[in-house]
């Protein structure tokens, strides 16, 4: 696990999952109509994958869209959370709160100023970024702007499959000896192949205070 402190990704080499079943078009012409993005997130380092896809505005910032990945995903929002990008697969810059500023090795970038379409600008899709939430259970989703669309509104939910782990459940690793029986759910009845697109909510919850 990692810790609040000086972020471990600077010390650390990710690589990008290839094979993350991107929904991809070829060929198609771009348009200025096309004032969305196809987003498809997924946990890293879970088998099976636990994984969403949805649209959102170009214009929202990334605040917004941390609160649209939390609403898709279905965390409770009530622990730290920050963008990890970079070239290559040392990924030390950083979109997030101000108050991580001090601890980022590379470029950091407010998320309540960055918008999504300044971030992608005119680069060619996909393009895949980090997504960490909880800096203790430590979990790392990769985000994957997919393709740019046609459309308005607020987010919208397009495909998904099983559940969300539990909140303070430990982490990955401890997800996955619960999985595999080797030890038991935090809280009883949990089915982790449960997923319903229509239970998804986008609309701004107050968030949780972590315990």
């Amino acid at each position: 696990m990692f810790f609040m402190g000086k972020p471990a990704f600077g010390r650390v080499q990710f690589k990008f999952d290839s094979q993350a079943g991107i929904c991809q078009t070829p060929g198609m012409a771009k348009t200025s109509d096309q004032n969305r993005v196809s987003i498809k997130v997924f946990l890293y380092g879970i088998q099976p994958q636990i994984w969403r896809r949805f649209s959102i505005s170009k214009e929202v910032t990334f605040i917004a869209l941390s609160d649209a990945i939390q609403a898709a995903m279905g965390w409770d929002n009530k622990h730290p959370h920050e963008f990890r990008h970079g070239k290559g697969k040392r990924l030390v810059d950083v979109i997030g709160p101000i108050g991580l500023q001090d601890q980022t090795l590379g470029e950091f970038q407010d998320e309540a100023v960055l918008t999504v379409s300044e971030f992608l600008g005119k680069r060619k899709l996909p393009i895949r970024i980090l997504y960490r939430y909880d800096f203790a259970d430590e979990w790392i989703h990769e985000i994957v702007f997919e393709k740019r669309i046609e459309g308005e509104g607020g987010p919208e939910m397009l495909d998904g499959a099983r559940a969300c782990p539990q909140e303070d459940c430990g982490g990955t690793f401890q997800y996955m000896q619960a999985l595999h029986g080797e030890i038991a759910w935090m809280h009883p009845g949990y089915d982790p192949e449960a997923f319903d697109i229509k239970a998804v909510s986008f609309e701004k919850k107050k968030p949780k205070r972590a315990r």
